[in-house]
């Protein structure tokens, strides 16, 4: 059996020093938001052959006048324009831009056209609201529920104790996560949207079912075994371990298979969702179990 409590210490603090370090991330470099928040157009072509480069691009677009203009090469063939809302008519007009640039095909264009969206400021503001609210509000509804259903489970600890406990680990699981988007945004030009409140928000479940699990199992060998509370947390992680990690490396080897094979609009999806998985499972374990252990130790010197 597997002393996971007994060395609590060294898993906490190896969550301090990792929510340390994403909290440095965000501060240094912070976060580049798309357009889904802050407004804008993106525009993705792909070239059949002989991609021009980033210079090339960038040069053939200044006549325009495009603001934060953002050109990034995607795999060997497309293009991401990123740059400020423009009206339908500056649209064809860069697309006209880029077909000069297309080498001559055999009676047909080279270059085509794979998606353009447009947000307004106004459209990305409300959506940044949306988004900060549905987390919350998710995070609220956890605690109110992990409360009920562990309400028949008074001692030693009280059953709202779990829904914070599990709140805790899910807070260490998205600050990790968002300093994994500041990372990404640095070094690979990254930029939030829609989709990383996705990322977030399936963290959030798989997380916190991971969670449940493990406090389920504590709550029956409560009734069960005559141990301490910190001695049956252990049991019960140890009984709930192989269930969890199984699960987890089935889930990360699909979503690896998707970040290998798959296309590029969704790579940066499963590539941030791998590694909200695999922390995710990591905070139910180490995090949150450990933490409620420390709560009732804390409450027990205090009655002495």
């Amino acid at each position: 059996m597997y002393q996971f409590i007994p060395k609590r210490k060294i898993w906490l603090t190896i969550s301090a020093v990792l929510i340390a370090l994403s909290i440095a991330a965000v501060a240094f470099w912070g976060l580049s938001f798309g357009i889904d928040f802050t407004g804008g157009s993106v525009l993705e072509v792909r070239y059949s052959q002989n991609r021009p480069s980033v210079t090339a691009i960038n040069e053939s677009l200044s006549s325009l006048g495009l603001q934060n203009l953002i050109v990034q090469p995607v795999g060997d063939t497309d293009v991401k324009l990123r740059f400020q809302e423009v009206d339908e008519a500056k649209h064809q007009a860069i697309l006209a831009k880029l077909q000069e640039l297309a080498p001559a095909g055999e009676g047909q264009s080279s270059m085509e056209e794979l998606r353009y969206d447009s947000v307004g400021p106004t459209v990305g503001r409300d959506l940044q609201t949306r988004a900060v609210t549905s987390i919350i509000l998710s995070l609220i509804a956890i605690v109110i529920y992990i409360a009920w259903a562990f309400h028949k489970v008074s001692q030693p600890v009280s059953s709202w104790k779990y829904g914070v406990c599990a709140i805790l680990a899910l807070v260490h699981d998205v600050i990790i996560i968002i300093g994994f988007f500041a990372v990404m945004g640095h070094y690979f030009g990254y930029q939030l949207d829609i989709t990383s409140i996705a990322v977030i928000l399936t963290v959030l479940g798989y997380s916190v079912n991971d969670t449940i699990v493990v406090f389920d199992r504590t709550r029956e060998n409560l009734f069960r075994l005559r141990q301490g509370f910190a001695e049956t947390v252990n049991i019960s992680l140890n009984q709930t371990l192989t269930r969890s990690l199984y699960t987890s490396f089935t889930t990360i080897l699909a979503l690896m298979a998707i970040v290998i094979f798959g296309g590029s609009s969704i790579r940066d999806f499963a590539l941030a969702l791998t590694v909200g998985v695999f922390f995710g499972t990591y905070s139910s374990i180490f995090v949150a179990s450990p933490l409620l252990v420390i709560w009732n130790n804390l409450h027990n010197r205090k009655k002495a």
